[in-house]
């Protein structure tokens, strides 16, 4: 099966050259000629699909090689880009820019590729006239398998310089299809992680996406492009489907400690294990995390993952023809469903549909869609619920999703919903499944900078001036309502905050790069994490949660 969706990748040299504004102005002014548009990010960024949102009346969706596989980004573009007329995929950083020492690995040269999708660079031409054609050469001509069909010059200052930036690429063979002036209104504000969110400057943010489409549409060969996205080659293989991820078989039964037992320890090192450890056998000895089973450190269930000689990566098959094997290949698989403890007299609960709630509104805004997907697909009621006006969580939840977003900046109005966060401590006494990442984190401490949170986590967060950003490769250090011990992982971080202690007696993850630390918390039903993972790549993650749900 393949797909010919018409689609552009819009890139460029360099962060801040004006990505944002021409990918989302021209996704405004693609819907406002009828067309239905579906939108893309490459990357982890939660923000600008927000923006992206608003200018195409559908949900924005991440398309990240490094979280995902490359295998899925196929498969997820054409998920979400059902229906559509055309597909306009925003890039990262500059065009070439991906992981760290990987290569081409999740930049936007290698989407684009995976896609077979034609690149639009957006160049900022503010500082320069001719020097714009030996920029241009040099990004066109270092990968040939990276089709720049076109140019769109940015923040142009007047007549006559639009004039000798056009003279100038002319040598270089590749159409302007764009020029764009400095133009403060389509300006959006920014702040210590990047653009303020959609959901706390909802009617400001609907004016900026207008005047970012009146802008594109007034200055870009609108025609010219929609001819350029036609062009792109098909995408072989299906498009991604939440049901078809999880599978028709059941979920694995689960462990269900009493609601005041201690947080079960790591598993046995045994057959069953032997995948994921090498303890207990000569010359692997020493633990992979340096402090695990020291006072406060749980100590992991596998111990020399990504040594030496055990550094088997965490998409092993990634690329490969015939191996689309999520990173949770053996959740809910015969053979791997044994419990740790009974769940006898819960056959009852078998039928029920549980509700999960889902934290939203200004304080917690990153999400991808898929996660919603999965969990509805694996059985959930899905609600949202929004942390600082709601004083009660939806009426019979069973499990709850706190993801990413801002709570340092309402830290004051979060504190102040006293009965929420009441709730939400109570939920996670009574041992129901409780998934958090990041700013999910920052809420369950005991406090964040000095005010009361839920006090689920004996933990305290604070912001700090230390960006800390990059992916992650990580490991279940041991069960939880998530994972299996030895599930590896990847994960992203983007935050200005601390938390100490950043691991509590039983870890959430082993990181394993850039550097071994163990990181997180995990105690009854909860699992709180700094690290945003992508559920996609590992549907596990869903079907065990929701089984937790039912169980609990």
């Amino acid at each position: 099966m393949s797909s010919s969706v018409p689609r552009l990748v819009i890139a460029a040299p360099a962060s801040g050259s004006g990505k944002t504004t021409v990918a989302t102005g021209l996704m405004a002014a693609f819907a406002a000629r009828g067309l239905a548009v579906s939108p893309h990010k490459v990357g982890p960024d939660y923000i600008d699909p927000g923006y992206h949102a608003l200018a195409c009346g559908r949900v924005g969706r991440n398309l990240d090689a490094y979280l995902c596989g490359p295998e899925l980004v196929g498969p997820l573009f054409l998920h979400g880009a059902r229906g559509c007329d055309v597909a306009v995929v925003e890039g990262v950083m500059g065009l070439y820019d991906g992981v760290a020492g990987g290569g081409e690995l999740a930049s936007t040269a290698h989407v684009a590729k995976l896609l077979r999708a034609p690149v639009v660079l957006v160049v900022d031409a503010s500082s320069q006239a001719r020097s714009v054609a030996a920029l241009v050469h040099g990004f066109v001509s270092f990968d040939p398998e990276v089709r720049v069909g076109g140019v769109i010059l940015n923040k142009v200052g007047s007549d006559r310089h639009e004039e000798l930036l056009r003279e100038a690429l002319e040598s270089v063979g590749v159409p302007v299809l764009g020029v764009l002036r400095r133009a403060v209104q389509v300006d959006t504000p920014s702040r210590h992680l990047g653009l303020v969110p959609v959901a706390e400057r909802r009617s400001a943010a609907v004016a900026a996406v207008a005047a970012m489409g009146a802008q594109v549409a007034g200055g870009c060969d609108l025609e010219g492009l929609l001819s350029l996205a036609r062009s792109a080659g098909a995408v072989s293989g299906a498009a991604w489907c939440a049901a078809d991820a999880l599978g028709s078989s059941p979920p694995p039964p689960l462990p269900v400690p009493s609601p005041g037992a201690a947080a079960p320890g790591p598993p046995p090192v045994g057959p069953e294990r032997a995948s994921s450890s090498n303890a207990g056998r000569a010359g692997h000895n020493r633990p992979a995390f340096p402090n695990a089973g020291q006072a406060g450190h749980a100590r992991p269930a596998f111990s020399n993952a990504g040594r030496a000689g055990h550094n088997r990566p965490a998409f092993p098959n990634a690329g490969r023809a015939g191996h689309n094997r999520p990173a949770f290949s053996n959740a809910g698989r015969a053979g791997h469903n044994r419990p740790a403890f009974s769940n006898a007299g819960r056959a009852e609960d078998a039928g029920r549909s549980p509700r999960v709630a889902v934290a939203g509104g200004p304080a917690f805004t990153f999400s991808y869609a898929e996660h919603s997907e999965l969990l509805t697909a694996a059985g959930a009621e899905v609600v949202t619920f929004d942390p600082l006006h709601d004083e009660e969580l939806p009426e019979g939840t069973r499990g709850l999703v706190i993801g990413g977003g801002f709570p340092e900046v309402y830290a004051s109005e979060l504190s102040a919903n006293e009965p929420l966060r009441k709730a939400v401590a109570e939920l996670a006494r009574s041992g129901a499944p409780v998934a958090a990442e990041c700013a999910g984190l920052l809420y369950l401490c005991r406090e964040l900078d000095g005010l009361p949170m839920c006090g689920v986590l004996e933990a305290e967060a604070r912001m700090s001036e230390r960006l800390t950003l990059g992916y992650r490769e990580a490991v279940a250090v041991g069960d939880s309502s998530l994972a299996v011990a030895g599930t590896r992982m990847r994960g992203h971080e983007f935050h200005r905050t601390v938390v100490e202690p950043g691991a509590g007696r039983a870890p959430a993850w082993g990181v394993l790069s850039p550097e071994r630390r163990v990181e997180g918390f995990v105690q009854r039903g909860v699992h709180a994490s700094y690290l945003h993972t992508h559920w996609a790549a590992a549907p596990g993650v869903a079907r065990r949660f929701v089984e937790r749900c039912r169980t609990s």
